[in-house]
């Protein structure tokens, strides 16, 4: 799959997801691909940061942007609800060099992004949507730097968006776009509507169309390309605890067996080094305190015990994970039970818009502090 300039060798990308997708964990999953395959072959994208702070050199927005030295192409998610800031930040990550490819975020359903237009709220707003693309390609001509756009099949079922906001972002210079199959109503619940990808698919031919939703292995990577013809996926949730997908998304698109999953005791090994990164980017004392999700995550469906994992869901020091790490058995192999869907799912909601946000799709408006916060959901 090619993304402007960048062929890739496997059509996989990591979606961005705040609080995850930081450079100690995208790190982890390259190291995983590259230990298991001998090779890193799909896109890796940071985690989302909003074009104002970033414009604004916020000092949490500015460390989100740490990419390693090895990482390449370097991909950032901008939000943005503002064509102004969203051409300032895409000129600075430009003419800064902070960043090989900008993903345009549009399908973030979090009630504090929609209420005030944000998210996956926006692509309503047609006109909008399409000033703010233009923008960040506008932003970024003269160099190597493609635009992707990512979105959601719309608002609600009675307010669907996806073909008109994959249409309007290749018109407008994108060079891929990727669609999340759930509306902002559905946030993370229920089953991704794949047809919708195969919709847009067909819909937009200009460029490449990337499928997300509901892949948790890479049988269903597979199977979504056979039944949508996407060019791509998208790989959010699945990689929960579980940072060597990647490497099984590899081998499978490669024609490859698929390694045997980790047992506990090389998972283990696997939370150490999670652990180790974090503490490089963070501190220890705030790379513990990230590392306690990501713990329930990495142990979901193996034995470990009531007060083994309190303990761990404490965790304070490197040390203290060690010698907690150490109490787990480390020949149980990988569990059935730990197979499938993980990480958030929660239940159907009315999504919160600004008043009177579905009465004129032609609005040219920007939102009101639609763009206030540091990061999004």
């Amino acid at each position: 799959m090619k993304i402007g300039p960048f062929a890739l060798r496997s059509p996989v990308v990591l979606a961005p997801m705040a609080g995850v997708t930081n450079v100690a964990f995208r790190t982890l999953c390259r190291e995983l691909e590259l230990a298991r395959e001998g090779t890193v072959s799909g896109l890796y994208v940071c985690e989302m940061v909003t074009a104002r702070a970033l414009v604004e050199r916020h000092p949490v927005t500015m460390h989100m942007t740490t990419f390693a030295p090895e990482e390449s192409p370097r991909s950032l998610q901008l939000y943005s609800v503002d064509p102004v800031n969203t051409y300032a930040a895409a000129k600075m990550i430009a003419d800064e060099g902070l960043a090989d490819h900008i993903d345009m975020n549009f399908g973030c359903p979090v009630p504090k992004v929609t209420r005030r237009g944000g998210g996956a709220a926006l692509p309503y707003k047609r006109k909008l949507f399409g000033e703010i693309v233009a923008a960040a390609v506008r932003a970024t001509e003269g160099t190597d730097i493609p635009v992707t756009v990512k979105f959601r099949i719309g608002i609600d079922d009675a307010h669907h968006t996806h073909l008109d906001a994959g249409r309007i972002a290749a018109e407008e210079g994108a060079a891929a776009v990727a669609l999340h199959a759930r509306t902002a109503a559905q946030r993370y619940s229920g089953t991704a509507d794949w047809e919708q990808i195969a919709e847009l698919k067909q819909h937009v031919t200009s460029v490449p169309v990337l499928g997300n939703g509901d892949i948790f292995d890479a049988g269903d990577a597979i199977a979504m390309m056979d039944a949508t013809g996407c060019d791509g996926v998208v790989i959010g949730r699945g990689c929960l605890g579980r940072p060597w997908l990647f490497a099984e998304l590899s081998a499978a698109f490669a024609g490859r067996p698929i390694k045997t999953p980790p047992t506990l005791g090389e998972v283990t090994r696997i939370i150490r080094r999670h652990g180790e990164l974090l503490t490089d980017h963070f501190g220890e004392d705030k790379a513990m305190r990230d590392i306690r999700k990501h713990v329930a995550w990495y142990l979901h469906g193996f034995p470990a015990g009531a007060d083994l994992r309190r303990g761990l869901a404490l965790v304070k020091t490197l040390s203290e994970l060690d010698d907690l790490l150490a109490q787990l058995d480390p020949d149980v192999p990988f569990p059935r039970a730990a197979e499938g869907p993980r990480g958030r799912q929660g239940s159907a909601a009315s999504v919160s818009l600004p008043d009177g946000w579905l009465d004129d799709p032609d609005d040219c408006t920007v939102p009101t502090a639609a763009d206030v916060m540091h990061s999004g959901g």
